[in-house]
């Protein structure tokens, strides 16, 4: 092959700009804050179920979708199911407002 004719190396392994929805999704699916698809396939849910069930279990303290980062924090959840069920003797303290340093 003519060396003018050949694709350059960067040209040919850099990722397209925009992906696929499939594949943004997957990166969704991973790490701490997981789409709400991710959630419901994590605890067997149906996708279309979720949101319903969701609603009422963060009356009994799910985690709520963090605004910042657009997910569940996963560990939270899994800490909201250990103590529903009674596995666990930890109680996370909920956040009481800001801290007033100037009061002392």
């Amino acid at each position: 092959m003519p060396r003018s004719a050949r694709i350059p190396e960067r040209a040919q392994s850099s990722p397209p700009a925009t992906a696929p929805p499939a594949r943004r999704d997957v990166h969704r699916r991973q790490g701490l804050f997981p789409c709400e698809s991710e959630v419901a396939r994590r605890l067997s849910q149906s996708p279309v179920e979720w949101p319903a069930k969701a609603l009422v279990l963060e009356r009994d303290g799910l985690p709520r979708i963090d605004p910042v980062m657009g997910g569940r924090f996963w560990p939270a959840v899994e800490a909201f199911w250990h103590r529903r069920y009674g596995l666990s003797t930890i109680e996370a303290s909920a956040l009481d407002g800001v801290e007033n340093l100037n009061a002392l």
